[in-house]
């Protein structure tokens, strides 16, 4: 079954019974960032690098058709308007991705939409799995790198960087042959490694920084409020 990273995220992200979603109040920057990572693994946009220190990659379109999966098409459309910094588009896109994303999870048959009220008042939706064969693909293919020390190919390795990005790999998976600390070493040399063309560790690389200069900030806002 054909999946975007920003679909393999969102699923490693709920849980499987009780369908909520780990990290979901800073979710919709991975969900963002595995959409740029996707359209740099397709050739449709490159990232300039950030001209000074804390400062964000710009990304550009590249030159060529649009993407033929809508949501992408709708994310390189925005790009193609203008250059835009990596975490602008972290926010831009991301804030829309978190339902259209889990309702492309339900038409697929990989998870259940159930949606009830709340104290008879607020409509709350959860994800649980319908279909966990794909997902226990993902995580073998996961495991291999992680704990085997096989290299990954880009799609894989673009996950584990985004798990890792926001903090919620020690919720999402876990082995009992590595030790936490041990698998977040790991994912830090696979982020690191030499498994990607060029423009894909770019992407990966500005992606990830984004998401951890967003994220700080917004943790920063809430403690000082």
């Amino acid at each position: 079954m054909a999946t975007l990273i920003v679909e393999d995220l969102l699923l490693l992200l709920l849980d499987d019974e009780k369908g909520h979603i780990a990290g979901e109040g800073t979710l919709y920057y991975p969900l963002g960032g595995a959409v740029l990572i996707e359209l740099a693994i397709e050739g449709h946009v490159r990232f300039e690098p950030a001209k000074r220190a804390f400062g964000s990659a710009k990304v550009h379109a590249a030159e060529g058709p649009a993407p033929g999966d809508p949501m992408l098409a709708e994310a390189h459309a925005l790009i193609a308007e203008k250059p835009r910094t990596a975490q602008e588009l972290l926010i831009l896109i991301g804030t829309k991705l978190r339902v259209p994303v889990a309702d492309r999870l339900v038409e697929k048959g990989l998870v259940r939409r159930n949606t009830k009220k709340v104290l008879g008042l607020f409509r709350s939706t959860t994800w649980p799995a319908a279909d966990a064969r794909h997902e226990a693909g993902l995580r073998e293919r996961m495991k291999a790198v992680l704990v085997g020390g096989e290299a990954p190919d880009p799609r894989t390795g673009a996950v584990i960087a985004l798990l890792a990005a926001s903090g919620q790999m020690h919720l999402v998976l876990k082995y009992e042959e590595i030790s936490w600390t041990a698998l977040e070493r790991r994912a830090d040399a696979v982020v690191e490694g030499r498994w990607a063309a060029e423009a894909v560790k770019d992407a990966i690389n500005a992606t990830n920084a984004a998401i951890a200069a967003v994220t700080t900030t917004a943790v920063i806002t809430t403690v000082t409020q």
